[in-house]
């Protein structure tokens, strides 16, 4: 029973750290220790140990006594921090706490039996209620079981309750969200989007100043290009850019994903949907273009045409691999941030330029989530076959 009890209160300690509940972690971990201490003692004062009763009361109880109190303190800030979560969990850490006080008794051997059952007999009607409650409502999903409302509550201030933030941020999963970020893009602005590797600070490519703008919310130098992002080859065909068997063989094999290709530029990026952007996006002579392997960003480009595409960060700072990074770091330079959590990776895409692939092959201009090894490769296989 004590082993049974010990472990149960062990188990939902770390279930409760799992679900992030620090609180409940905290204190089925404490009663976990509570409990296995009190019992495995009372076995011990009850059973032979090498042929003798292990007796507390001659003169070694100073150990057992210290360590009582302890728990007796311990549970008291257990007990004012329960009482704000519900009526249940704060009569658990009362109970508790009376069973610590039949803890520290039996150590000063002054326990009333009578007193020790009715602690007992409280503990595990708690025990009992708690848990039937907990999965009753976890499996439906309501309240069936009340577990009582918070008996402390801290008031936040309005200022607080109200903080907004510095730009509009609806979530990925939501086509409202979705078609928030694609209207804002479409009217000119600049917002933060999830890729398949890390944040992006996206334009449309039909709005110039709104390229131009990107460059002023990242401090990025001019001399460096923007690329762009497409939702799938087909758009691409579909212009007809002046590109060979064994360049489109290469892009088929690497979108959609995190390598970007870099390709020479023409007047069919504007039949791709570019429009007035085409000279604020790529260099003079050549563009870098990328399927990404998103779905929620796909759909987007759908919405709104090619984007023109950058890291969402401060120039020469690290990558934003959250939605929150982007909102802290750029948050009120921008006009929205589509929020999607983590980021599928840390480092930004892989680099490859493409523009003399039939002549001397293809150079790795930036490795980053796709290795350089595996790029060459895929191009290796392609060029053979």
């Amino acid at each position: 029973l004590i082993l049974i009890g010990g472990f149960v209160q062990l188990l939902a300690g770390f279930l409760a750290f799992r679900k992030y509940d620090h609180l409940g972690g905290a204190a089925f971990l404490t009663f976990s220790a509570l409990w296995s201490s009190y019992g495995a003692t009372k076995v011990l004062c009850a059973a032979p140990v090498s042929g003798h009763l292990l007796d507390i009361g001659a003169g070694n109880t100073e150990g057992f006594t210290a360590g009582s109190v302890a728990f007796l303190v311990l549970n008291t800030f257990l007990i004012i921090l329960a009482s704000s979560f519900n009526v249940v969990l704060l009569c658990l850490t009362l109970a508790m706490e009376l069973l610590t006080i039949c803890f520290l008794l039996f150590t000063l051997e002054n326990l009333p039996l009578p007193f020790e059952i009715v602690v007992l007999s409280i503990l595990s009607f708690i025990c009992f209620y708690g848990a039937a409650a907990s999965l009753t409502n976890c499996m439906f999903g309501k309240d069936l079981l009340v577990m009582g409302p918070p008996l402390l509550t801290v008031q936040s201030s309005k200022k607080d309750r109200e903080d907004p933030l510095p730009c509009v941020c609806p979530k990925s999963h939501l086509t409202s969200g979705l078609r928030t970020i694609a209207e804002l893009l479409n009217m000119g602005a600049v917002c933060g989007v999830p890729t398949d590797t890390v944040y992006a600070l996206a334009a449309s490519c039909k709005h110039p100043q709104a390229i131009e703008k990107v460059y002023r919310i990242k401090d990025r130098p001019q001399e460096k290009p923007i690329c762009i992002f497409i939702s799938n080859l087909e758009q691409l065909r579909a212009a007809a850019p002046p590109i060979s068997p064994l360049l489109w063989e290469f892009m088929e094999n690497v979108y959609p994903g995190g390598i970007g290709c870099i390709i020479r530029k023409g007047e069919w990026l504007k039949k791709l949907g570019v429009g007035a952007g085409y000279s604020r996006v790529g260099t003079q002579d050549s563009i870098m273009i990328r399927v990404p392997d998103l779905t929620v960003l796909v759909h987007l480009i759908d919405m709104t045409g090619p984007l023109a595409i950058t890291s969402a960060n401060p120039s020469g700072e690290v990558d934003s691999t959250h939605h929150d990074m982007v909102i802290s770091r750029l948050g009120h330079k921008l006009e929205g941030v589509l929020c999607d959590g983590e980021s599928d990776e840390v480092v930004a895409s892989t680099v490859v330029n493409c523009t003399k692939i039939d002549e001397s092959g293809i150079i790795i201009v930036r490795e980053g989530c796709i290795p350089a090894g595996k790029v060459m490769q895929i191009f290796e296989r392609v060029k053979n076959r």
